[in-house]
């Protein structure tokens, strides 16, 4: 994919995420943004073993500007508010709507992301990388957990 095509498709990504984050209010932006920056930053560090591990491949040299950054400011980490904010308090809903959100990125995102020349998987298929990213919605749920209790007390 061009440069120029690239921003075209990483923008919009941005930007219309973005533009869902009054509708979380304040309270909900304030209650879980930590939690939720805290996953995109796990996320950052496994990508870049993941990258060196050779679980997955990206197309382009820059790919963590051009391909990466862009999901994790935009999709991933608004997303995680979302989540949280439907769920959290009902472990069981949140945990199914993970499941769902993360098996519909590895499965449907990630044949999309190859075909677009992006990224593609490597030394996982899609049923290990969907249980990549659904064991990290255990971290968020629990890191939310722990900001909960320590603000309780």
């Amino acid at each position: 994919m061009s440069n120029k095509n690239q921003w075209l498709l990483n923008v919009p990504m941005v930007l219309l995420v973005w533009l869902t984050i009054p509708f979380l209010g304040v309270r909900n932006i304030k209650k879980f943004l930590p939690a939720s920056i805290f996953i995109v930053i796990v996320e950052i560090l496994l990508a870049q073993i993941g990258k060196e591990r050779k679980w997955w491949v990206f197309y382009k040299k820059n790919s963590f500007i051009s391909v990466a950054l862009p999901f994790y400011i935009g999709p991933f980490l608004i997303g995680s508010m979302w989540i949280l904010k439907w769920t959290y308090g009902n472990f069981k809903r949140f945990i199914t709507l993970n499941a769902i959100v993360d098996g519909m990125f590895a499965i449907l995102m990630m044949g999309l992301l190859k075909k677009l020349k992006l990224v593609t998987l490597v030394r996982f298929n899609k049923i290990q990388f969907f249980l990549y990213m659904f064991l990290k919605s255990f971290l968020l749920y629990g890191f939310q957990y722990l900001i909960e209790k320590r603000n309780a007390d």
